[in-house]
């Protein structure tokens, strides 16, 4: 796996423990700004052929 594969999973998964830690909170605004960043990441992993697992694979 070559850096930006690990740099951009590694993102990914801290994008999603950071969203799910707003849910868990109720906090709107953060979910709205965590889920945006996660939604550009998966993007950017797609345009570059990066598979992106889920977080129970």
């Amino acid at each position: 796996m070559d850096e930006f594969t690990a740099g951009v999973l590694r993102r990914i998964r801290e994008t999603e423990q950071s969203l799910k830690q707003a849910c868990d909170t109720g906090d709107d605004f953060l979910v709205e700004v965590e889920q945006s960043e996660l939604d550009d990441l998966l993007r950017l992993a797609s345009e570059h052929g990066v598979r992106v697992l889920p977080e129970s694979a």
